[in-house]
C-alpha cells in the first residue's frame, strides 16, 4: 500500500531543548488509507527518522531534523513533520490471509455500531445486553469455523472417504486409513488423527492472536494523559485512558475462544464414538464416554460464563492479567481434547463408518442461534435508539445488528462454500447428496446455504442496477447547474457532465446504509428459508424440488450447482484481491477504506479479528504530541486526511487539557462524520463530536463534494456544514475551463490532494495564529473563543463555492 521510504538510512535524535520565544511550531501529518511516503508528505526526497521503526514513524526533511536548537530559522512558519503508518495495515502478500478472517473482524464492528444512549437514561443494562449479545455471536463464528474445519477433516476425508473403498483406493495417501489398512482403519483412530487438522487451526488462530497482541494491545498508553478519576459513563468513550489498552480484556477473550475451538474438536470425536459405545452395549467404554461429555458441557458452560462475565474497561488502563482465565482454560480443553483422542483411539473391532456424521443438527443449531441472537440484539439497538433518537445514524440504530447478520452470513457461506467444494473433490464426477453419489456429502444444510447464493447475488445486480440508474438521473440533474458556480465561464456539456458524475459517484456513499439493510435484511430470509428447507426435507436442494414444476426444480438444480463453485471461485478471488490491494496502493485505495474501517476498532469482540492499528497508532501520535510539547513550549497543529483524521482525532481526545491547549486539528478528507458518525454513533455522533468541539476551539475541516469518503465534521440538515469547524465544500475542480492562469484543464481531486489547495495554507496558519493569541493573551486553563479565526471562511450554502481569505470575485482557483 504505502510507497514509503522502508529503510531510512538516518534517524536523527531530537535534544532536549528548553522553550523558545517565540514558541516553535510544528506541523505533524498523517496520512490516509492510500498511504504516502515521507518525501511525498514532506515534498522532499532528503528524510530522517526522527522517532519510530520500520512499522510505524516519524520523519522530518534533513534540513528540519535539528528544528529545535535553531528556532530562529522557523519564525512564521511550522517546522513539517510525518508520521507514517501505512505499514501497520500492509507488507508482503501473505498478510492478505487475514481476510479469511473477515468474518471476525465484521462481527466485531457490530459491537461498535451501538447506538448512543440517552444522556438523561444511560441505560447501562441495555448497553451490557448489546455487548454480550455481540460477543456471543462471535463466540458462535468462531465454533462455526472450527465446525467446518471438522466437517472437511473428520466427516469428509477421515468419516466418509477414508471409510469406502472406492474413495480411499483411488487416493494413495489414505490407504493406510482405508478399512483393512491396518492400525489406524478402525473409525475412532481415524476420528482422532483427522482431529489434529482442527486443533492446529485452533492453535494457529491462538498464534496469531497472542503475536498481535504482544504489537498492538500491550502498547502502554503514556502516564497521565488523561485521569481515570475523572472519567465516568457519560464522558465520551474515546477521551477515557483505557480505551486504547485493551491488553486484559483481548487476553482473556483469546483464551476462551481458544478453548472454545479445542472444545468444538472434543465434542465432534467424542458424540460419535460415544453413540457406538451406547448402541454397542460396553458399560465402561459407554459410562467414560458420559464422562467426557459432562466434562465437555461444563467447558463449554465455563467458557460461555468467561465471554459474557464482563465486558471492556475504559475508565482506565487495566494492567492486570488473569492468569487462570489465560493459561488454565485453554490448558484444560487441551487436556479433554487429548483424552477423547485417548477414548477414540481405544480399540473397537467391528466398529464401521457409515452416513454422515452427526453434523446437521449441529451446524442447524449453530445457524438457528446467530439469527435469535441478531434479533435479540435488533430489539436491544431499537429500545437503545428510542431512548436518543438521531436521524443521522444509519437504519435508526439498527446498523450493529446489521452488521452482525452479514458476519454470520460470510460465515455461513464460507464454510458451505469450503465443504462443498472438498466434497465435490471427493465425489468426482458426481452431485454431493445425490442418489447414486459415492459419498453422502456434507450436512444437507451447507448444501442449502451454499444455494443461496446466486439468488444473492441476484438480488445484489437488481440493487446495483437501481442505484446505477439513479445515479445516471442525479448526474443529468445536477451537470445542469454545474457551470453556474464557477462565474464568467461558457459552459461545456462534457465538462459539467464529468464534475457531476465525480459528484454523484461520491454521493453513492451516502446509499451505504439503504444497501447495507437490503442485503442484511435479504440475507436473513433466505437463511430462514435454507434452515427450515434443510430440515423439513432432509434431502440437498435438487433433491429436495424433484417432482414439483419443472422451472423449480431446475433453478434448485442450478443453485446448488452454481453456490458450490461461485463460493470456491469467491474464495480464491477474494484472496488475490486481498493480496493485491496489500502490495498495490492503486488497488487499495478501492477497498482500503472498509478495511481500515474495520481494523480501526479494538477487538472487543472477537480476539481472533485482524489486529487493531490505532492501538499502536494512536499511542504513538499521544506520545509525540505530549513529549514534544512538554520538552519545547511550542505549538503543535495536527494534520490528518481521511483515515488519518480520525486517528489525530482520537489521539487529540485522549491528551490532557495542558497539551491540548497547546494544539490544533486540522482535518481534510475526514469521513468522522460521513463515515464513523453515522455507523459507530456511541464513538463518533453528535453528542461525543459537538462535546470534542467544545473541549477542542481549535479544529478545522476541510470537504469537497466530489470526495466519496470526507464531508463535514458537524453537518446539519441534509448533510451540509453548519458549523465554524467546517469549511467546505471546497471547489473541486479549482478552474471550469481554460484561462490565463490554467491554460490546461484542472483535474477533479475527489479525495486526494487537499494539501495543494490555498485553502489548507490558510487554515492552518489560522489556526497557529489562534494557538498564539491563546499563549500570548489567554487565561491558562481557559478556551480562546473569543471571535473567529483570523482566516477562517464561513459555512456555505448549498450550490456555492468556498473562496478563501481574501478571494477575488473571479472564477474559483483564480485569485492565487
Amino acid at each position: 500500500m504505502e510507497r514509503a521510504d522502508p529503510a531510512p538510512r538516518a534517524e536523527a535524535p531530537v535534544p532536549e531543548h528548553p522553550p523558545t520565544d517565540p514558541p516553535l511550531a510544528l506541523e505533524l501529518l498523517v496520512h490516509g488509507v492510500a498511504g504516502a511516503s515521507p518525501a511525498e508528505l514532506l515534498g522532499d526526497p532528503r528524510t530522517v527518522r526522527i522517532s519510530g521503526d520500520s512499522t510505524a514513524a516519524v520523519f522530518r526533511r534533513a534540513e528540519d531534523a535539528d528544528a529545535e536548537a535553531h528556532p530562529e530559522r522557523y519564525a512564521g512558519r511550522a517546522v513539517p513533520e510525518a508520521y507514517c503508518w501505512s505499514r501497520l495495515t500492509s507488507g508482503n502478500g501473505a498478510r492478505a490471509l487475514w481476510l479469511l478472517l473477515l468474518p471476525f473482524m465484521v462481527v466485531n464492528l457490530a459491537h461498535w455500531a451501538r447506538p448512543a444512549p440517552s444522556t438523561d437514561d444511560p441505560a447501562p443494562r441495555a448497553v451490557r445486553a448489546y455487548g454480550v449479545l455481540v460477543r456471543v455471536v462471535a463466540l458462535s463464528l468462531t465454533v462455526l469455523l472450527i465446525s467446518a474445519a471438522c466437517e472437511v477433516s473428520l466427516d469428509l476425508l477421515a468419516w466418509q472417504c477414508a471409510g469406502s473403498a472406492h474413495c480411499a483406493g483411488s487416493r494413495s495417501w489414505l490407504g493406510f486409513l482405508a478399512p483393512g489398512g491396518g492400525w489406524w482403519a478402525q473409525p475412532g483412530r481415524r476420528l482422532a488423527l483427522g482431529a489434529l487438522v482442527p486443533a492446529a487451526l485452533t492453535g494457529l488462530l491462538w498464534y496469531l492472536a497472542n503475536r498481535t497482541w504482544s504489537a498492538y494491545e500491550s502498547q502502554p498508553p503514556p502516564a497521565g494523559t488523561a485521569d481515570p478519576d475523572a472519567a465516568s459513563d457519560t464522558a465520551p468513550a474515546l477521551g477515557r485512558p483505557g480505551f486504547w489498552y485493551g491488553r486484559r480484556f483481548v487476553a482473556r477473550l483469546r483464551a476462551a475462544h481458544t478453548a472454545a475451538g479445542l472444545l468444538t474438536v472434543a465434542v465432534a470425536v467424542a458424540v460419535p464414538t460415544a453413540r457406538h459405545d451406547r448402541r454397542a452395549g460396553v458399560p465402561a467404554l459407554d459410562v467414560l464416554g458420559w464422562i467426557l461429555l459432562a466434562l465437555l458441557a461444563a467447558g463449554a458452560v465455563t467458557v460461555a460464563w468467561v465471554v459474557c462475565r464482563r465486558g471492556r474497561t475504559e475508565d482506565r488502563p487495566d494492567h492486570r492479567l488473569q492468569r487462570a482465565a489465560l493459561t488454565r482454560l485453554p490448558v484444560v480443553a487441551l487436556a479433554l481434547l487429548a483424552a477423547v483422542l485417548l477414548y477414540a483411539c481405544w480399540s473397537r473391532p467391528g466398529w464401521t463408518s457409515e452416513g454422515r456424521l452427526p453434523g446437521d443438527f449441529a451446524f442447524g443449531v449453530l445457524m438457528l442461534g446467530q439469527g435469535l441472537c441478531v434479533l435479540a440484539l435488533a430489539g436491544v439497538a431499537r429500545s437503545l435508539h428510542r431512548r436518543a433518537p438521531d436521524a443521522s445514524v444509519a437504519l435508526r440504530g439498527l446498523g450493529g445488528p446489521a452488521v452482525a447478520m452479514l458476519g454470520c452470513a460470510l460465515g455461513g457461506v464460507m464454510s458451505a462454500g469450503v465443504a462443498q467444494r472438498v466434497a465435490d473433490w471427493l465425489d468426482g464426477g458426481a452431485t454431493p447428496g445425490a442418489p447414486g453419489a459415492p459419498l453422502p456429502g456434507p450436512p444437507v444444510l451447507l448444501s442449502w446455504q451454499a444455494a443461496v447464493l446466486p439468488p444473492l447475488l441476484l438480488v445484489l445486480a437488481g440493487l446495483a442496477a437501481r442505484f446505477a440508474v439513479r445515479g445516471n438521473r442525479d448526474r443529468r440533474r445536477l451537470a445542469a447547474s454545474v457551470a453556474g458556480e464557477y462565474p464568467g465561464e461558457t459552459p461545456d456539456r462534457d465538462r459539467s457532465r464529468r464534475i457531476a458524475g465525480a459528484r454523484t459517484a461520491a454521493a453513492l456513499t451516502d446509499s451505504a446504509p439503504a444497501f447495507v439493510a437490503a442485503v442484511s435484511g435479504v440475507t436473513l430470509v433466505l437463511g430462514a428459508a435454507a434452515l427450515a428447507g434443510s430440515w423439513l426435507s432432509g434431502e440437498v436442494p435438487g433433491e429436495a424440488a424433484r417432482g414439483t414444476l419443472p422451472p423449480l426444480e431446475t433453478a434448485a438444480r442450478l443453485a446448488q450447482d452454481a453456490g458450490s463453485w461461485l463460493v470456491g471461485f469467491g474464495c480464491v478471488l477474494f484472496v488475490a484481491w486481498g493480496r493485491r490491494a496489500y502490495r498495490d496502493p492503486a488497488a487499495r485505495r478501492t477497498i482500503g477504506i472498509l478495511w481500515d474501517v474495520g481494523t480501526f476498532w479494538p477487538r472487543a469482540a472477537h480476539p481472533f479479528a485482524p489486529p487493531c492499528y490505532a492501538e499502536r497508532a494512536v499511542p504513538d501520535l499521544i506520545w509525540r504530541m505530549a513529549g514534544w510539547t512538554e520538552r519545547t513550549g511550542g505549538r503543535l497543529v495536527i494534520s490528518g486526511h481521511s483515515q488519518g483524521s480520525v486517528l489525530a482525532a482520537a489521539a487529540v481526545w485522549q491528551l490532557p487539557p495542558p497539551v491540548r491547549r497547546r494544539v490544533a486539528l486540522l482535518t481534510y478528507g475526514s469521513p468522522l462524520a460521513r463515515l464513523y458518525g453515522r455507523w459507530f454513533p456511541a464513538y463518533f455522533g453528535p453528542g461525543p463530536l459537538a462535546a470534542f468541539h467544545r473541549e477542542l476551539d481549535c479544529w478545522r475541516n476541510l470537504w469537497r463534494a466530489t470526495d466519496p469518503i470526507g464531508g463535514p465534521a458537524l453537518p446539519g440538515p441534509h448533510g451540509m456544514a453548519l458549523s465554524e469547524v467546517d469549511r467546505g465544500p471546497l471547489p473541486d475542480p479549482v478552474a471550469y475551463g481554460r484561462s490565463a492562469r490554467n491554460p490546461l484543464p484542472a483535474p477533479i481531486l475527489g479525495h486526494a490532494d487537499y494539501q495543494a489547495d490555498p485553502a489548507f495554507a490558510a487554515e492552518r496558519d489560522a489556526l497557529l495564529a489562534l494557538l498564539d493569541r491563546a499563549a500570548g493573551g489567554g487565561v491558562p486553563g481557559q478556551r480562546p473563543s473569543d471571535g473567529p479565526l483570523p482566516a477562517a471562511s464561513p459555512p456555505l450554502v448549498p450550490g456555492t463555492v468556498s473562496r478563501g481569505p481574501g478571494a477575488s470575485a473571479g472564477p474559483p482557483g483564480t485569485a492565487g
